[in-house]
């Protein structure tokens, strides 16, 4: 039996990997996040070496778990470093909420058009919400000093992020389920009454419309019962 298969066949195994990872859902692995890194490594799809906010000492863990050489953090990914805090100038911030839609771990909280504010201690500094903000009112500031990779972040400071990025999951979930019944219910109103909602007299016309309505609740329905 290949390697791969012999992790994937082990779940408790996955899991310490995941737990090897700092839980910074940043992306810098390339993959969307750490989750989906771990699976990737238990499936042998990516190298151990592609974590720069783990670094080597996490790169040591990864390989202890799975049995590959340890390697040099790829530079393709970025490099090791401080824990990085993420600071937003009110003076310049204009509650856009771009950056709150963007932080992985909900630790940016604000309301439209009002300044928005980052909770420092569940701080990733994944710099995720940089890009995010359209008047490049976010700046990082070093808050580990010399201080990099595992050195500079915990296990329980990891952990405390995963929980917060499958609380973040959870609720774009639901908020998207909610969303979709709003129209799904809006659309059978409509239908319902198809000739006043759409104002249109010609018979044929409202007949395609209706069909059309019709296949898209269809489908609506289906995605919600699946």
């Amino acid at each position: 039996m290949k390697a791969a298969a012999l992790l994937t066949a082990d779940p408790a195994l996955l899991a310490r990997i995941e737990a090897a990872l700092p839980q910074t859902q940043c992306t810098r692995c390339g993959f969307p996040d750490c989750r989906t890194y771990a699976e990737a490594i238990v499936a042998d799809k990516a190298d151990i070496n592609q974590c720069p906010p783990g670094g080597a000492e996490g790169i040591a863990r990864l390989a202890a778990l799975t049995g590959r050489p340890a390697l040099l953090l790829a530079a393709t990914h970025g490099l090791e470093g401080p824990r990085w805090l993420a600071v937003i100038d009110e003076a310049w911030c204009i509650g856009c909420t771009l950056c709150i839609k963007a932080c992985p771990v909900d630790c940016i909280v604000g309301a439209p058009k009002q300044m928005h504010l980052v909770v420092d201690e569940q701080c990733t500094g994944c710099e995720l919400c940089l890009p995010a903000c359209p008047v490049d009112c976010i700046s990082l500031v070093n808050v580990t000093g010399a201080k990099t990779g595992w050195a500079a972040w915990s296990a329980p400071q990891a952990d405390a992020a995963r929980k917060r990025y499958q609380f973040h999951q959870l609720r774009e979930t639901r908020e998207s389920l909610e969303n979709d019944s709003r129209l799904l219910v809006k659309a059978e109103a409509k239908l319902a009454d198809l000739a006043e909602a759409s104002r249109i007299t010609d018979s044929v016309e409202l007949d395609h419309k209706r069909v059309s309505i019709e296949a898209a609740l269809a489908r609506a329905r289906a995605k919600r019962q699946g």
